[in-house]
């Protein structure tokens, strides 16, 4: 007997006041570590009406303006005019920066003299903190992202799109978006519920009644979001699928006045859209010595290049690291059922032919200097609409330039074991 059942995944646009903490948060560290790779930055920010907060540990040789760039981030989000109740130009910015605990630093302090690829280094470099990442991958999108919030992702950026284009022009940068999709026996099959909730005018045009602004709105979002997103994809809306634009009423008052925010508060949605398990830890505002961030990357570019092989329909990868200690304490592969192959020989793989070092993860995705290299900016790109499955940016661990290497390995291993 078939099981149907549901998954929700959600989404929020730049404007979201969670995100555009993590979005100054991430700024600052692009700012950091352009002029000074080795900078060690826990950036925190705070938003409400009219304030920012800017908090944490930051050691740095970096000469860096941190009211500014939280103000050209602002603006550049579309917070422009002090009738939304928080604007760039306008709102206080505070700063409350301590340097890094020298008991934390010592467990990634050894060995900075030497060379960035050396083995010697790799080994003696730990990690930053204690704490659990997972990865996650499936075959389900061509991103190989769970269909849910790749859907919520995708909706949620050309909601912003069509608002910074003109194309909507009473659109204010306050969004969220939530998909609803179908599954029988573990694969999608339909769209059951698509909801946006975004902020916008008190009118629009000539239209002062509130219930015909929303019937406006909602017109427009189906015409000039959600079908554009949807296209020629296999699964589309159909005359079962809900579909709901802000469900109270209206949205008039958004962003931090209506809400406050703070960093890290949105890692369901940086990620996987709750489909597969999360460590708990956040990612912006840390430099790549945080596991938190730098093997949350390394799980993720495991679990995707085991499925781009074939070796498994979904993959989940979990490692663990004790602050100081260079190896991960454990190293977990879960496929759910839908691997070719044992797990002990995907675990196996994992070990042999992906770092896990936490000095060696920055080594090989280029952490540290990829700001300066993409003109000043690279984390703050990822702070909105997920660090995963990104297909408009080159993101070093979302490339699948393993896979071949371990489905020939594979191979071997099964030609070798009949021998």
């Amino acid at each position: 007997m078939s099981r149907r059942y549901l998954f929700t995944s959600e989404s929020v646009t730049e404007g979201h006041p969670d995100k555009i903490c993590d979005q100054i948060s991430d700024a600052i560290l692009d700012a950091l570590l352009t002029q000074d790779p080795s900078s060690r930055v826990a950036a925190e920010v705070v938003v409400n009406t009219g304030l920012v907060l800017i908090t944490g540990e930051i050691t740095t040789k970096a000469n860096a303006n941190y009211v500014n760039i939280a103000r050209k981030k602002i603006a550049e989000i579309g917070y422009t005019d002090a009738v939304n109740g928080f604007c760039a130009n306008s709102c206080s910015v505070m700063v409350a920066l301590d340097e890094q605990s020298p008991d934390i630093a010592q467990g990634v302090n050894a060995a900075q003299e030497a060379r960035q690829d050396s083995e010697e280094l790799f080994d003696k470099i730990g990690a930053g903190d204690q704490g659990i990442m997972f990865g996650f991958a499936c075959n389900e999108t061509p991103e190989l992202m769970p269909l849910p919030i790749s859907l919520a992702h995708r909706i949620a950026r050309r909601l912003a799109a069509v608002r910074k284009t003109g194309d909507l022009s009473y659109l204010r940068p306050d969004g969220k978006t939530q998909v609803s999709v179908v599954y029988e026996d573990g694969r999608p099959v339909g769209i059951d519920t698509i909801l946006i909730s975004t902020q916008h005018t008190p009118t629009i045009g000539d239209i002062t009644d509130e219930a015909a602004v929303q019937a406006k709105i909602k017109q427009d979002l189906w015409s000039s979001v959600v079908q554009p997103v949807f296209g020629d994809l296999s699964i589309q809306p159909d005359e079962n699928t809900r579909f709901l634009v802000n469900p109270t009423g209206k949205f008039v008052i958004g962003g931090p006045q209506g809400d406050s925010g703070l960093t890290g508060r949105k890692i369901i949605v940086d990620t996987y859209g709750g489909y597969s398990r999360h460590g708990g830890g956040a990612f912006s505002g840390k430099d790549p010595t945080k596991v938190d961030r730098s093997a949350a990357y390394a799980c993720r570019y495991a679990a995707k290049n085991i499925v781009a092989a074939g070796l498994a329909e979904k993959c989940e990868v979990q490692l663990s690291y004790a602050i100081g200690v260079a190896r991960p304490v454990s190293i977990m592969v879960d496929t759910f059922g839908t691997s070719k192959v044992d797990e002990q020989i995907l675990l196996d793989l994992i070990q042999e032919h992906f770092e896990l070092r936490p000095a060696g993860i920055i080594h090989v995705f280029n952490l540290r200097n990829l700001p300066s290299e993409r003109g000043g900016r690279f984390y703050q790109d990822v702070a909105a609409y997920g660090h995963f499955g990104r297909t408009d940016l080159d993101l070093p661990w979302e490339r699948t330039d393993k896979a071949e290497l371990l489905k020939g390995a594979v191979s071997k291993q099964l030609s070798a074991a009949i021998a």
